[in-house]
Formats: structure tokens, C-alpha cells, sequence
């Protein structure tokens, strides 16, 4: 297995720790990863190659093992890609999807077994992203994102370990958090996240990729067997 990647000295790191540190940018997860010296950065070629999956998918297991070792709150990791930076919204969900396929069909092909407390249906309420044998939550970031917090100068996929937010809800934090979270991205884009919906109610899978999408929609993530 390839070494996990470990970019935090390459400049577009620097940029985007200077970008969450904007007293504008919402997200206090954030910002109390970074603090807490527990974001990674991979700094990748380009979201339309899987040139740089080898590194991404093991500094996934990584995080994975890690957090298992040491479930602290507040880690995740965050892939920026140094190309690509004119798509527009329809077309990094689709890359954004490509990539997250990519990655799982090799953590699955390295025999991972997905994480059981979590579904594997990207159309299932209690749908998460799983490497490593741990689920997570994704967002993506890119120049042309219609919300501001998500409007960086080149396209990231964060990837947020879903275990530490059902430990934050299970503790009574989770709601403070999430309220300020979202009175904070209100301020900056003067109106409400329209694809937020209560936790369960509708697969997450909707609000990764920052582009607002109708009832209708479906997710072009084939799956995963359990």
C-alpha cells in the first residue's frame, strides 16, 4: 500500500487554511479541526483524473485507523485539486461523484468491509460514504459554487468523519453546533442553505456537492453491498 499523502507545506494547503480562518467562513467544524491541528491536506492534479486516488484513499484508511485509535472530535481530510478550476456547478457534481466512485470501488477492491452503521444507498436517509471501514460526510468546494462558503479558488473534497457528528449529537452539541453553523453561512449568503433537512429525513448524499437539486434528483453513486 501506497504511504499516506501529507501536502500541509505545499502553498495551496496554506490557502485554504487561510480560507477557513476568514472570519466570515461559517463552518466553526472547520475551523476547530484546523485549530486542533486535525485537518490533512492532499494537494491533487485534477478531479477529472484518478491519477492521485492512491493517495487520497490511503490517507482515508489512515484517518480511518486513527480515529478508531483516538475517536477525538474535529478530523477530517481535505483534497484540493490544483486544476479544474472553471467548472461550473453541474459539472463538479459530476466529478465530485466520478471521484468518490473511483475511491470506493478501490477500498472495496482492498477488501475494506463499509462501515454497518450506515447505509450504503445513496437514496437512503442514513446514506454515508465509507473508507477504511469508517463512513463519512463529504462537501465540495469549488470557484463556481452558487453558496459562498462553498466558493474556494480551486475544487476541494472534504472528507468528515461521520461517527464524530453522532458522538456531538449523542452528547447534546450537535444541535448548538449545527444552529450556529448555519446562523453563520446565513450572514455571509444573506438566506438559508436550501438543500439543509433535518438528520434522517433525506440522504446527505444531496448537500455534497453544493448544488441545489430538486425531489427528483438522483445519485449517480452506484452503491455498495453491506
Amino acid at each position: 500500500m501506497i504511504q499516506p499523502a501529507d501536502d500541509s507545506a505545499h502553498p495551496l494547503a496554506d490557502t485554504f487554511r487561510s480560507f477557513i480562518r476568514e472570519p466570515s467562513f461559517p463552518c466553526v467544524g472547520a475551523k476547530s479541526a484546523l485549530g486542533r491541528d486535525n485537518l490533512r491536506i492532499i494537494v491533487a492534479r485534477s478531479m477529472r483524473s484518478g491519477w492521485d486516488d492512491l493517495r487520497i484513499l490511503p490517507s482515508l484508511m489512515e484517518l480511518a485507523a486513527a480515529y478508531r485509535a483516538d475517536p477525538e472530535p474535529f478530523q477530517s481530510l481535505a483534497v484540493v485539486f490544483d486544476t479544474d478550476e472553471g467548472v461550473d456547478e453541474a459539472e463538479f457534481e459530476k466529478l465530485l461523484w466520478q471521484r468518490l466512485q473511483s475511491l470506493s470501488d478501490k477500498d472495496e477492491w482492498l477488501g475494506q468491509q463499509p462501515d454497518p452503521r450506515v447505509s450504503h444507498d445513496p437514496q437512503d436517509p442514513h446514506f454515508a460514504m465509507s473508507f477504511g471501514g469508517e463512513a463519512f460526510f463529504v462537501v465540495g468546494l469549488h470557484p463556481g459554487a452558487s453558496r459562498p462558503a462553498r466558493r474556494f479558488t480551486h475544487p476541494v473534497i472534504v472528507f468528515n468523519l461521520h461517527d464524530q457528528f453522532e458522538r456531538l449529537r449523542a452528547s447534546g452539541v450537535y444541535d448548538r453546533l449545527s444552529t450556529k453553523i448555519i446562523d453563520r453561512d446565513v450572514a455571509l449568503a444573506g438566506s438559508a442553505n436550501p438543500m439543509l433537512a433535518p438528520h434522517g429525513t433525506v440522504s446527505a448524499a444531496r448537500q455534497y456537492s453544493g448544488r441545489a437539486v430538486g425531489s427528483d434528483w438522483r445519485c449517480p453513486f452506484s452503491g455498495r453491498a453491506a
